[in-house]
C-alpha cells in the first residue's frame, strides 16, 4: 500500500506534518525548518522530495546592498557549523578581485583557523548522529578556541579583506596546542565509537559515483562516492601549497552511510597536523602584519570573478560580478549543502522508514546553507 508522508525537520515541527524527524537536538538539521515529503511503500521509501524554502533571509540581496567592507557580517550567517570558511571565501574571491595579496602572517592563520573548523564540523556531525556527550565536549573547546581568537562563538567576524581582525597571541597558539594533543587522545575512542554506529548501517542511503558527480556532491559525501576533488591539493589556496603532504588521500568507497562517516572520521587526523604546523609558522612569524592598509572606499574592477573554498562540508563557491560601485552587483553563493539536499531523493529511495534519521543526518546538511 502506498502512503504519502509530510516529515517535518527542526523548526517545521511547528508547521502540520505528519511525522517529526527525531534527530539529537545538537545535530544541525534539527535547528532551521525543512520539510521532507516521502513516499512509502510499507516501510520503504519510494521516494523522496525535500521541501526548501522555508527559511530564506535573502542574504544573496542584502548582499547587494551592503558595501564590500559589510559583506563579511552576513557571509558567516548561512552555515552556522563552519562560519569562518564561509568569511574567507568570500575573502578570497574579493581579494582576487581587487588585486589584493594578504600578508603571510593572515595567511597562515587564516588556514589554521580553517582547520580548527574542519575539525570542530566533523566532531558536531559524528557527535550529535551518535548522540556521544563526550564527543561533542571535545568539539566544545574548538568553540572556545574560536571565541578566544575572535571573540564569538558562532558568527566570528574575524576574515577582513586583505587580512584578519587582529594578530593571534602565544597563549592562544598554546590552547591551539593543548587542544590538538587531547583530540589525538580521544581519536581511537572517537574512531571505535564511529565504527561502531556506521558498520550495522552500510548499504543505507547509497550515493553512487555518477549520481554525486551528477548533483555536484563534493566534500566527505562527494569523497565517500569516489568524488576525490578537494581544492586543497588541486588548485592549492592560502598556505595550503605546503601542506599538501600532510591532505589524505581519499580511498575508495561505496557511497552509503558507512563510506560518509569514515570518510568524516578520516578528515580529523589530517586537519590536525596541519594546525599543529600552521601554529609552529605563525609563532614563528612573531609581530608580522595581519592585514593591509584599505581606502575608505573599497571597490572591485567591473567584470566577472569567481572564487572557491573546501569547507568542511563540500566545495563554495562565490560569483560576484562587480560595475566598479562599492557595492557588488551580483553576489551568488554556490553552497555544499543546497548541492546535497538535491541528492536526498536518490540517497534515500529504498531505505526503511524507520531509518529514515540515521540516513538524513549522513548526508552532512546544514539547513542555513540551502537558504535561497
Amino acid at each position: 500500500m502506498t502512503e504519502s508522508v509530510l516529515v517535518a525537520i527542526g523548526a517545521a515541527r511547528h508547521l502540520p506534518h505528519d511525522r517529526v524527524a527525531q534527530l539529537d537536538p545538537r545535530h544541525p538539521l534539527a535547528h532551521a525548518p525543512m520539510q521532507l515529503r516521502l513516499e512509502l511503500d510499507g516501510e520503504i521509501i519510494t521516494a523522496a522530495d525535500p521541501q526548501i524554502g522555508l527559511l530564506n533571509r535573502s542574504v544573496e540581496k542584502l548582499f547587494e546592498a551592503r558595501d564590500y567592507r559589510q559583506l563579511m557580517m552576513l557571509a558567516n550567517r548561512h552555515d552556522w557549523v563552519s562560519p569562518f570558511a564561509s568569511e574567507v571565501g568570500v575573502a578570497l574571491t574579493l581579494e582576487d578581485a581587487m588585486g589584493i595579496t594578504p600578508p603571510e602572517c593572515a595567511t597562515w592563520t587564516r588556514t589554521l583557523l580553517l582547520e580548527l573548523t574542519r575539525i570542530s564540523a566533523a566532531l558536531l556531525f559524528l557527535g550529535s548522529a551518535i548522540s556521544d556527550d563526550a564527543m561533542l565536549t571535545l568539539r566544545e573547546s574548538y568553540v572556545d578556541l574560536q571565541e578566544l581568537a575572535t571573540g564569538n562563538r558562532v558568527h566570528p567576524m574575524f576574515a577582513r579583506i586583505g587580512g584578519i581582525a587582529q594578530p593571534v597571541s602565544l597563549d592562544w597558539l598554546a590552547r591551539v596546542r593543548e587542544v590538538s594533543a587531547t583530540t589525538r587522545q580521544h581519536l581511537t575512542r572517537v574512531t571505535d565509537l564511529v565504527n561502531a554506529y556506521a558498520q550495522p548501517r552500510s548499504g543505507l542511503a547509497v550515493l553512487s559515483h555518477e549520481d554525486a558527480l551528477s548533483f555536484g556532491a563534493t566534500g566527505p559525501v562527494g569523497h565517500a562516492s569516489g568524488v576525490h576533488v578537494d581544492l586543497r591539493i588541486q588548485q592549492p589556496y592560502l598556505a595550503y601549497g605546503e601542506l599538501t603532504e600532510l591532505i589524505p588521500a581519499h580511498a575508495e568507497s561505496t557511497g552509503d552511510l558507512a563510506g560518509r562517516y569514515l570518510a568524516l572520521l578520516a578528515e580529523i587526523e589530517p586537519s590536525l597536523a596541519m594546525v599543529e604546523v600552521c601554529a609552529d609558522h605563525v609563532e614563528a612569524l612573531g609581530d608580522a602584519p595581519v592585514n593591509v592598509s584599505l581606502p575608505k572606499v573599497v571597490k572591485a574592477p567591473e567584470g566577472t570573478y569567481y572564487g572557491r573554498l573546501d569547507s568542511p562540508t563540500g566545495i563554495s563557491g562565490y560569483l560576484l560580478v562587480s560595475t566598479a560601485e562599492k557595492a557588488p552587483w551580483r553576489f551568488k553563493l554556490r553552497t555544499p549543502s543546497f548541492a546535497h539536499a538535491q541528492a536526498l531523493p536518490t540517497a534515500l529511495v529504498g531505505c526503511p522508514v524507520d531509518q529514515l534519521e540515521d540516513a538524513l543526518m549522513s548526508i552532512f546538511l546544514v539547513t542555513g546553507d540551502i537558504d535561497r
